[in-house]
């Protein structure tokens, strides 16, 4: 770009009380730190000239840093670029860690405490305007430092996608490897009073990492795994808890108890083996075992949660529910 500067206005770089602004703070500052690139929003471009001026007005013209200056990043849906008050409205973050308003003390929510993973959040911002001319999305740090160019960044303003952020945690989380993330189960689960074994963190791990957008959620996708529901969800026993269920889950429950091998494809084998042969409908019978297992229309596969928390414990959750829902 070029820029005439008889059309510059003077601009005040020390005020009366000695301090400087921020235009002389910003460049004195970073040429004392050997700043090499400033890479900043547009809304910064009209300050460019300005800042070269003052670079060559002390000599420094060898030490300009290389300027970049990124297009915004605009609301989810109007116009205008993202704000604080879009992320109230929104129910997203729009600043990297809490921050508190010093004047009103009123508290907005970072991306760090909402649950997003830093690699997932970088990977988000990289492609807010940046295109690597493939159809690759999911990037790791190092991935992006060989691929990302400057001349790729697009001239036009990015619309943020809060669904889109959550689909990246989401993929990060799935690619995490399994050491990390057991760690990482392990602590947030025994925050929440469960304690699993190396045995039991291999097997849950796997079940619950493709069915959470953030490690948070972990507790409430896998309670059930440690502790049997003391209560049933009235909706769901409403719809799935008829005359005939009862005898039906009594005969699953004899059926269970027969099984030598208590393993998932044991455990699937003799459940629809049993539905096939009573003629009875898979839905029904899977949706009020769910039922009492788990106390609500929610969690993984049956089979899994079966096999994982054991016989004793499956045919006790069933003789209870039972016993609640048919009194």
């Amino acid at each position: 770009m070029v820029v005439n500067t008889s059309t510059l206005d003077d601009k005040i770089l020390f005020k009366s009380d000695g301090m400087p602004t921020y235009h002389l703070a910003n460049v004195v500052d970073d040429n004392l730190m050997a700043i090499t690139h400033v890479i900043r929003g547009e809304e910064w471009l009209p300050s460019l000239p300005l800042h070269l001026s003052l670079y060559k007005a002390f000599g420094w013209e060898h030490l300009m840093p290389a300027f970049a200056h990124l297009p915004l990043i605009l609301k989810p849906t109007g116009k205008g670029k993202l704000s604080k008050r879009d992320g109230e409205k929104g129910g997203f973050p729009v600043f990297p860690l809490d921050w508190k308003d010093p004047a009103t003390g009123s508290l907005s929510p970072g991306y760090r405490e909402a649950g997003y993973e830093a690699g997932a959040l970088v990977n988000l911002l990289a492609l807010l305007g940046w295109n690597p001319g493939t159809e690759q999305e999911l990037f790791s740090l190092d991935e992006l430092i060989t691929a990302f160019q400057l001349e790729k960044v697009g001239k036009s303003g990015s619309r943020f996608d809060p669904d889109k952020a959550r689909w990246f945690n989401h993929q990060h989380i799935q690619t995490m490897d399994e050491a990390s993330l057991s760690r990482r189960f392990k602590e947030i689960l025994a925050a929440a009073g469960y304690e699993p074994d190396a045995g039991q963190l291999a097997k849950l791990v796997p079940i619950i990492r493709p069915r959470i957008n953030f490690l948070h959620e972990i507790p409430g996708e896998s309670w059930f795994f440690f502790q049997a529901p003391d209560q049933y969800d009235e909706a769901v026993v409403k719809k799935r808890w008829k005359a005939g269920t009862p005898e039906q889950m009594e005969s699953l429950a004899a059926t269970l108890e027969a099984l030598d091998a208590f393993e998932a494809s044991a455990i699937e084998q003799a459940v629809k083996g049993l539905i096939a042969q009573k003629e009875w409908g898979m839905g029904a019978v899977m949706n009020a075992w769910r039922l009492l297992l788990v106390g609500a229309a929610k969690g993984p596969g049956l089979f899994d949660l079966a096999a994982f928390i054991g016989k004793e414990e499956v045919l006790g959750r069933m003789r209870r529910g039972i016993a609640a829902l048919d009194s």
